[in-house]
């Protein structure tokens, strides 16, 4: 049989390595430049963990994990005969793969509250897995690198991790748009409404707007209950153009009735006035009234990240986040606020990918390679290599002794730029061949020498 994969999940070669770890290289350093601190959890959790923190359509994504032995004996048969595949499945299965990064931390921080000193910073690099359709961008198994701050209330922490997403985004040179809102002016807006309980299925709908359009979502919400006139106060707020300060102002007047509203107005406009203290280079931030991130556990501002550069043709997001005030009190310790932001790294990778962002230098792991010209009978290739891998360089050796295009073939596949030579003529003058691949070029230099060189290029 064929060998094959999964679909959804990919393979990544070293090449793709190398540039993955690029981007999660500056992704680490921008969190630890802010005080996060690295937190890993397990792949798997509780099923009990998972279940109905991201709504009905996030439950349905999330992968079971089928009991091991004999699981039949405590499977619920009724539900199988009555084909109630979701009730047959927590039979039998009491975990899960990880939706994503932010419930299993509120676990955590339950189960650690002792341990941990708040407000507790902490960032994470780890796959996560979804039970979604796969297509372009959207992938069943991917990254998520979260950075989180939990135990403060305090807008200073929205604008931090806005300020982090520019670190990031200019580092890799990426231009982006930052789009915010607050899950209090959508509830305001359900209230005046007049259908405060119908919160959920307005935020789920809205969250599909980009991609089925008004009149889908129209027709998800009339199914659900919401009528006609309550539309007609949900509608035109979604499609309301002008700047920030246009938009909070026409709030203002439709939300006047509604004291959860007139906070999550005070909070945008709060948030809105400290952001602009900052010279950003590679985004820009504006006011979504339509964003409303699907995941019932935000309370707060909500997050959603897109490329703007024209570049690119990825319309998804590719960075989002929000602010959950009682995520932990699911797990037993209640008034515990918190705020953060993920990463879609593969997301950002496909972007950089397709517009080139990617430095050359990180194409290949080694950036100069020995020749194997004779063998090496005294040693001194090997031991020069030594020397540059102690002083920082990439180096490695060709292990055999082929002809040399063969070998310069080789390293020029690679991507690894130099290459070292000595033979009896080099090894009897007490010096060594650097040649440049790129441009053919090359020198002769003595062990020092060429060691100082080649740590100025690595």
């Amino acid at each position: 049989m064929k060998p094959s994969i999964p679909k959804g999940t990919r393979d990544f070669s070293p090449a793709e390595m190398l540039r993955r770890n690029y981007l999660f290289g500056i992704i680490r350093t921008a969190f630890a430049r802010f005080g996060y601190l690295p937190l890993e959890t397990p792949s798997m959790e509780q099923l009990s963990t998972l279940m109905g923190k991201y709504g009905e359509e996030g439950d349905k994504l999330i992968f079971k994990v089928l009991d091991s032995g004999e699981f039949l004996d405590h499977a619920d048969r009724d539900a199988l005969a009555k084909n109630d595949s979701r009730k047959f499945a927590v039979s039998v299965a009491e975990k899960a793969l990880r939706y994503d990064l932010t419930v299993p931390f509120a676990r955590y921080v339950v189960m650690h509250q002792h341990e941990i000193v708040f407000p507790f910073r902490r960032y994470q690099i780890q796959p996560v897995w979804r039970a979604d359709r796969p297509q372009k961008g959207r992938y069943r198994e991917f990254y998520q690198c979260d950075a989180d701050v939990i135990g403060s209330n305090s807008l200073v922490c929205e604008s931090e991790l806005i300020q982090l997403l520019e670190f990031v985004f200019s580092a890799i040179g990426l231009k982006v748009v930052v789009q915010l809102n607050n899950r209090k002016l959508l509830a305001g807006l359900a209230e005046v409404m007049g259908v405060p309980d119908h919160l959920t299925d307005i935020t789920v709908a809205m969250d599909k707007l980009e991609k089925v359009g008004l009149d889908k979502v129209r027709e998800e919400l009339t199914a659900k209950g919401i009528s006609a006139q309550a539309m007609t106060i949900l509608e035109p707020v979604l499609l309301f153009k002008g700047v920030t300060n246009d938009k909070l102002a026409m709030l203002d007047s439709v939300l006047a009735t509604s004291e959860t509203g007139r906070k999550g107005i005070e909070e945008i406009r709060a948030l809105f006035s400290m952001l602009s203290n900052f010279s950003f280079t590679h985004l820009s931030c504006e006011l979504d009234l339509s964003l409303a991130r699907g995941l019932n556990y935000y309370t707060g501002a909500i997050i959603e990240v897109k490329a703007a550069d024209e570049r690119t043709s990825f319309s998804s997001s590719i960075c989002g986040g929000g602010r959950y005030d009682d995520l932990t009190g699911i797990f037993g310790l209640s008034g515990m606020s918190g705020v953060g932001i993920s990463f879609g790294a593969d997301r950002i990778c496909d972007v950089m990918e397709e517009i080139g962002l990617f430095p050359e230098s990180h194409t290949s792991a080694a950036t100069v390679m020995a020749v194997n010209f004779d063998g090496d009978p005294d040693g001194s290739v090997a031991a020069l290599l030594h020397r540059l891998r102690m002083a920082g360089v990439n180096a490695e050796a060709y292990p055999d002794p082929v002809k040399l295009k063969k070998q310069f073939a080789f390293a020029d596949a690679k991507g690894i730029r130099y290459v070292i030579v000595r033979g009896d003529e080099e090894r009897n003058s007490g010096m060594f061949n650097l040649k440049n691949l790129a441009d053919g070029t090359q020198h002769t230099y003595t062990a020092e020498e060429l060691i100082g060189v080649l740590v100025q290029k690595d």
